[in-house]
């Protein structure tokens, strides 16, 4: 039976199915422009990533010593070598599809360990609070207290630099930023009525945790691990770029733009491409993290629906208001 504007919807009135909510993101995504041009981005450089190695990994690595330093944007030899090629003749679009695949081999497995660790560890702490949280909190406290680029440049020193020892370092280096957002998020729940509901019921900590914390806290920990994944990824080029990263010949992104700095007068775009491509993933990454923060949040999810001009005269409005 249909209703007029205004008027609630009745009691019995069936929500609205999972299809139905499915089809809700996608429109939301769909309407906004950057964060869909940010999901086609990420999704090309994720399959290169996968197929690259597969499909272009031989032309990557042939060297062709009459193609030195090919300037881009020609296709007088091949389709291959649209970008240009480096010092050895090799194809400079092959090898950035390839390095694709290393650089994400080391951000993705950082992000997810650091990110499976940090957030369970968080949320055990934040919601049994007392001795857990304090030792937890002192522990994250030390290992923020030596910044992640340089305990990255010391361990990698000691150690053979290797994409295993990257992994590590870096997982380990950005467990705290999971810990703190879960355990902040967690103590706040834990006193909430539905908690002390189900802690009334004789429930357990742990399937509390999974089944009533955990839901609340994954919207804002999928954000801080979205932005993490840039850090990650720029610190992993940064270190590749110091020479204590990815080694040859492996390749990665960092490893081209230092392998390419040597000659940047005279060949540009063997660094510039490597680093334009950080730069379009970053932020792509960065664009995208922006819009699933408004899209998990129910608070803020209306914002999705309006125009992007009227979004902004909201803001604004809203700041003069404050």
């Amino acid at each position: 039976m249909s209703t007029q504007a205004g008027v609630e919807r009745p009691a019995d009135t069936p929500a609205a199915s999972p299809a139905a909510r499915r089809v809700t993101w996608w429109r939301l995504l769909l309407r906004d422009r950057f964060a869909c041009l940010a999901v086609l981005i990420l999704l090309v450089v994720a399959a290169g990533a996968v197929l690259g190695p597969l499909l272009l990994g031989d032309l990557a690595t042939r060297q062709n010593l009459r193609a030195v330093n090919r300037p881009p944007f020609s296709l007088d030899d091949g389709w291959a070598f649209v970008l240009g090629s480096d010092s050895l003749g090799r194809s400079l679009l092959a090898r950035l599809v390839v390095a694709s695949g290393t650089t994400l081999s080391v951000a993705v497995p950082a992000v997810l360990i650091s990110l499976v660790i940090g957030s369970v560890w968080g949320m055990w702490a934040g919601y049994h609070r007392g001795w857990r949280e304090s030792i937890s909190m002192r522990i994250a406290d030390i290992i923020l207290s030596f910044p992640s680029l340089l305990l990255a440049v010391v361990v990698l020193y000691v150690f053979s630099p290797s994409a295993v020892n990257i992994v590590l370092v870096l997982a380990i280096a950005r467990i705290p930023i999971y810990l703190r957002a879960a355990r902040a998020e967690s103590a706040e729940l834990q006193s909430r009525l539905f908690v002390d509901a189900a802690r009334t019921f004789g429930t357990g900590s742990w399937a509390i945790i999974a089944r009533h914390v955990a839901p609340t806290v994954l919207p804002t920990l999928f954000t801080v691990a979205t932005l993490d994944f840039c850090f990650v990824m720029l610190t992993e080029s940064s270190l590749s770029f110091l020479g204590i990263g990815i080694q040859p010949p492996d390749m990665s992104w960092g490893l081209m733009v230092a392998q390419g700095r040597q000659v940047l007068q005279s060949a540009w775009w063997i660094a510039v491409f490597p680093g334009l491509a950080i730069v379009v993933t970053t932020v792509s990454a960065t664009v995208l993290a922006s819009w699933a923060r408004l899209a998990m949040d129910p608070g803020q999810r209306w914002r999705l629906t309006l125009p992007r001009s009227r979004r902004s005269d909201k803001a604004l409005v809203k700041g003069v208001r404050a």
